[in-house]
């Protein structure tokens, strides 16, 4: 079975299907223990690949070689990348979408965006001409073989939300993602004008959506919840603590508890798993 067709399954299944935004291979390896599907995060990517914001600074050859590396690491996992407007270009956007397929990703979220483009919850979002949109999609659908496409719109204005949802939901995409939802009743607007397709929601801590548990986005027909960045807010939030105690404590690196806490034995012990002959699935999930 491809991993596309697994991905898809997974989606067609009860609930609401959780991808976890990871930004390196060790945000990856922790999130692998948690959950069987990970979401590449541009946002991510950007950021802890080139310290950058996630403006449109990504290279594509850079995010086929990072998805390259987590599908070695985790062969049970579901991958759904995040190949922003296709990098412009309809023919770069069918090429990244063949060589991501080849490599093993499960699925990508390709957008409507016009260059410079923005994070889906940022002010100043400017899209593409609708038709200009659903050509370059056309083409990606065409070429892919059974990986999974999100057909996404960045659309603010409340008429072309809906019209651009619908007309994306028309086409053979797999599942739609309208980004950066500002309200339950929102959500329950997108869902009657997408009929039977497959939905997916952005989550972003501090982003214009609003924080729903899994229960609440099954229970709104929601199919595919992705959290972009869990890992890099943590470990942003959890790095400049460490090392302000560092500091405070004058260079002494704190105790570590052997049952419970990070240290070298820990940190090895987890990556230790990406090498092992039978990869480990997430406790308790069926992949």
């Amino acid at each position: 079975m491809t991993y596309g067709k697994k991905l898809r399954e997974r989606i067609a299944g009860p609930g609401t299907t959780p991808l976890i935004g990871v930004y390196d291979m060790y945000s990856a390896s922790i999130a692998a223990k948690h959950y069987d599907g990970m979401f590449v995060s541009g946002f991510g990517f950007a950021a802890s690949y080139y310290g950058l914001p996630d403006i449109g600074f990504i290279a594509w050859p850079d995010m086929v070689a990072f998805v390259q590396r987590l599908r070695g690491a985790f062969p049970h996992h579901h991958l759904l990348v995040d190949i922003d407007d296709g990098y412009v270009d309809p023919e770069v956007a069918c090429h990244v979408v063949e060589g991501l397929e080849r490599i093993g990703a499960s699925g990508v979220i390709l957008e409507d965006q016009k260059r410079p483009r923005r994070c889906g919850h940022a002010d100043g979002k400017q899209v593409l001409p609708l038709e200009e949109y659903l050509e370059k999609l056309h083409r990606v659908l065409e070429t892919r073989k059974d990986l999974v496409v999100v057909a996404r719109t960045d659309a603010t204005d409340e008429h072309d939300i809906l019209h651009r949802a619908e007309r994306l939901a028309a086409t053979d995409a797999d599942v739609v993602l309208v980004d950066g939802v500002r309200s339950v009743d929102w959500i329950k607007r997108i869902r009657e004008v997408t009929g039977g397709k497959p939905l997916l929601f952005n989550q972003i801590a501090g982003g214009k959506s609003p924080r729903l548990s899994l229960g609440e986005l099954s229970d709104l027909g929601v199919d595919v919840a992705i959290y972009s960045t869990p890992c890099l807010f943590a470990a942003h939030e959890a790095v400049d603590s460490a090392l302000s105690d560092l500091k405070a404590a004058d260079g002494r690196l704190p105790r570590v508890d052997p049952a419970s806490g990070v240290g070298v034995q820990a940190a090895t012990s987890l990556l230790e798993r990406n090498i092992a002959r039978e990869r480990l699935t997430p406790e308790g999930v069926a992949v």
